[in-house]
């Protein structure tokens, strides 16, 4: 009874502790809000991430509301604010058989979660490429026990959306960092401000006149 009851315990401890990094999340000074879009509808990982960036001390800009062709049709459709994007390009979830029992039934799978995302700025500009973020999480199935397997796979399910929120979070945080350092790291280019003194030739040499 206490054995099954451990891993309930731990999901709700972990889901009432925010995902925090160590220092506030890297972006550039002048970055707007940040919103949070995905291909999915109804993400919950838009939910989390959302939650994630404002503990990481980011703007979030609302969730963009759903258009009713009303504003378009009578040419007033509102100027959209600037915003930077966190893309969710794409979600995908898979249960992957990893274990049989002697009569050759799945017994045991591996969870797997992968995600694409992106971030752009305001004006466009790609500030972390597209990249691929995958997780995995085994799991026992018994065959003759499929309401708690439901359970545990749920639990798991959140785990991973929790996980995969922070290694987003973790990925442009280090991009950005990075690209800071390597801007420090570039040697500043030779003077050609006022203060920069350009060469001066010589006068010609004067001969000396023959007695």
């Amino acid at each position: 009874m206490i054995r099954n009851a451990l891993p309930l315990l731990l999901a709700l401890a972990l889901a009432g502790c925010g995902f925090h990094l160590r220092d506030k999340l890297a972006l550039p000074e002048d970055t707007p809000p940040v919103q949070v879009v995905s291909t999915a509808p109804y993400s919950e990982l838009v939910t989390v991430l959302e939650r994630n960036l404002r503990n990481a001390g980011a703007r979030v800009a609302p969730r963009e509301p759903k258009s009713t062709g009303t504003a378009a049709a009578v040419g007033a459709r509102p100027e959209a604010p600037k915003v930077a994007r966190l893309d969710i390009l794409s979600e995908r979830w898979g249960d992957l058989p990893i274990a049989i029992d002697e009569q050759g039934r799945a017994q045991e799978f591996s969870l797997r979660y992968a995600t694409i995302f992106t971030f752009r700025l305001a004006d466009g500009r790609e500030l972390v490429p597209q990249q691929v973020v995958e997780l995995s999480r085994d799991y026992v199935s018994p065959p003759e026990d499929a309401t708690g397997t439901s359970t545990e796979r749920e639990i798991l399910a959140d785990e991973l959306r929790r996980e995969m929120a922070a290694s987003i979070l973790r990925r442009i945080d280090s991009v950005v960092r990075a690209n800071l350092a390597r801007e420090a790291a570039t040697p500043a280019s030779p003077e050609t401000g006022p203060e920069a003194v350009p060469a001066i030739d010589p006068p010609p040499a004067t001969p000396t006149p023959t007695p």
